[in-house]
């Protein structure tokens, strides 16, 4: 087994509602932590009664699990319409569509049920995936760097209200017992699986729907006094995007043809619009590389790590040294690191239980 990649997590850091902004500087131990470093799938070592770990990355784009990505757009239905099961779900005797579309931006993510309800999407599509439709979990997720110290206690206890869920999903039941939320680092989470790469001076830029998350890694250790949130997501480019085209061509082309120009360079409208587009991405990553700076990134002395949906921008539009910027394009990244780590946390919990009793 190659020693680099058994070395790859042995700084993992973790942020749990709990407790406030706790970094775990120090070598994992066990099967998780083996499995981890060698990219294998991760079972957590615990009994045949275990809950199953549920991870998701709530976006204000795009809901990620590790294994599904869906929109974050919720519509209660009224009366007859979407008869539809596909997207349906049915909670509490009122019945929702996860339809196209995106959440509003807000800082503090319980301000409605929304989330709620983007959530039991996730368990549903996740535990069909798995076969079942009657679990006990523990729902594993994340929350911005700078804001997890104020709404990590909010959000666990947002997501863990009812300890016993009963809803339906595209046609199906199910039976659910959430018996913990945990909650780690945004950003962070995303590179657990290469945290061994990054030796020297490095800063990390994750970049989703409605925030950028930015901070310095120095030899493997995350500093956490250089953490900073900015309200500068890949729906600021969109924006740009359509005002443009307004001005310009009198035109309002969806989000969605916008959006699968700046992700694959290619969609079903005119080479004119096109160009605009161009334009403003352009604009919007020359913009991401300004701010950058402004927090002390300077390419001759550190290398730029680029995760989350922008990261797909900033290798399509931005100007940079390809040697000096690593683009990560895993966009479940968040999700399975949230994963990684919340297998990682029980084991250990087990362990340690295991000893006591011992």
């Amino acid at each position: 087994m190659n020693q680099n990649r058994n070395d790859e997590t042995k700084h993992i850091y973790t942020s749990s509602a709990a407790k406030d902004a706790a970094i775990i500087n120090k070598p994992e131990k066990g099967a998780t932590a083996n499995a981890m470093r060698s990219g294998q799938d991760i079972v957590p070592v615990v009994g045949t009664d275990s809950p199953i770990v549920i991870a998701i990355d709530h976006g204000y784009g795009n809901i990620k699990t590790p294994t599904f990505i869906f929109p974050a757009c919720v519509t209660l239905c009224d009366g007859d319409m979407f008869l539809s099961t596909d997207d349906i779900l049915t909670y509490e005797g009122k019945r929702y569509a996860i339809s196209t579309g995106h959440k509003e931006f807000r800082q503090d993510k319980i301000m409605d049920e929304d989330y709620y309800i983007l959530t039991l999407a996730a368990i549903g599509k996740e535990l069909r995936h798995r076969g079942l439709t009657t679990a006990k979990i523990v729902i594993a997720c994340g929350l911005p760097l700078t804001w997890a110290s104020r709404q990590q206690e909010k959000f666990k206890a947002y997501l863990s209200k009812n300890a016993h869920i009963d809803f339906t999903y595209q046609g199906t039941d199910f039976h659910v017992d959430v018996q913990e939320v945990l909650v780690f680092y945004q950003g962070v989470a995303a590179i657990a699986r290469k945290i061994n790469q990054f030796k020297g001076t490095n800063m990390l830029a994750d970049i989703g729907n409605g925030t950028m998350n930015v901070l310095n890694v120095n030899e493997r250790k995350i500093i956490p006094e250089s953490c900073f949130t900015e309200k500068y997501g890949t729906y600021q480019c969109i924006i740009a995007a359509r005002e443009m085209l307004q001005r310009e061509f009198s035109v309002l082309p969806t989000d969605a043809q916008i959006e699968k120009y700046l992700r694959f360079l290619h969609a079903d409208i005119g080479p004119r619009y096109q160009e605009v587009i161009r334009a403003a991405a352009k604009q919007y990553v020359t913009e991401i590389f300004r701010r950058l700076r402004e927090h002390e990134y300077d390419p001759s002395l550190m290398r730029l790590w680029v995760t989350g949906g922008g990261a797909c921008l900033v290798k399509n539009f931005g100007d940079y040294a390809p040697d000096r910027v690593i683009i990560l394009n895993d966009i479940h990244a968040n999700a399975r690191g949230y994963e990684d780590m919340a297998k990682a946390s029980l084991e250990g919990k087990e362990k340690k239980n295991e000893q006591k009793q011992g």
